[in-house]
């Protein structure tokens, strides 16, 4: 997983609780100076919050598919979060927000508050079994990557090994050509030797036959 997108995370989660204790706080506040400060401070860390939804956003694309994917889930809960606080700051800075509020009760605010807590802790929940899944998916990851490297390396080793045969097969080659052309050339000096010894044969054979008729002309 992302150090950068945890990092990012972290902040979103302690900046998410934060809000919503602001928002609790600032709906009680009877001064209106008061509740006018905290909301400018609600507001400042909405867009605060809203960045960080951006930069969480654009690191989680910029990786694998497959943490992408992860990531981008876990990121569609962060901003339906950040909406409910922006829903929920737009409810205690309407001009009848404390009109409201005197009708709902402070118990009504307390459960709220009960309901948003009961929220981030199933937020940190998945937030770990999506970090488990992460690590896993990352853990398989590096497994195929060095099986893969392996295979690549056993490749190449196939291959210099099939480069090394066939550079012995052309020198069998070589060897071959230079056979036949030895076997050539001594089988054109056998044919040469047979004329001559046929015709040094024949001029024995024909000799001894005119010694022969010369001898017997002569008795």
């Amino acid at each position: 997983m992302s150090e950068v997108f945890e990092g990012y995370e972290r902040q979103y989660c302690e900046l998410s609780t934060n809000l919503s204790r602001k928002c609790d706080s600032a709906s009680l506040l009877p001064d209106a100076d008061q509740k006018k400060e905290k909301f400018s401070e609600i507001q400042s860390g909405l867009d605060d919050a809203e960045t960080l939804i951006r930069k969480m956003d654009l690191e989680a694309r910029s990786l694998q598919p497959s943490v992408k994917a992860m990531l981008l889930a876990k990121l569609r809960e962060y901003k339906s979060d950040l909406n409910k606080l922006k829903r929920e700051f737009k409810r205690i800075s309407s001009p009848n927000a404390h009109e409201e509020l005197l009708e709902s009760g402070t118990a009504n605010a307390h459960a709220v508050s009960g309901e948003r807590r009961e929220q981030m802790a199933m937020s940190v929940e998945r937030l770990n079994q999506s970090g488990e899944r992460i690590k896993d998916s990352r853990r398989i990851l590096l497994e195929t990557e060095e099986l893969g490297i392996s295979i690549v390396e056993d490749l190449h080793q196939q291959r210099e090994t099939l480069l090394h045969s066939r550079n012995k097969l052309h020198g069998v080659d070589d060897a071959i050509s230079k056979s036949k052309k030895v076997l050539s050339a001594m089988s054109r000096r056998m044919s040469r030797n047979k004329w001559i010894v046929g015709s040094i044969i024949a001029a024995l054979v024909i000799a001894i036959l005119f010694i022969l008729y010369f001898k017997l002309s002569h008795h």
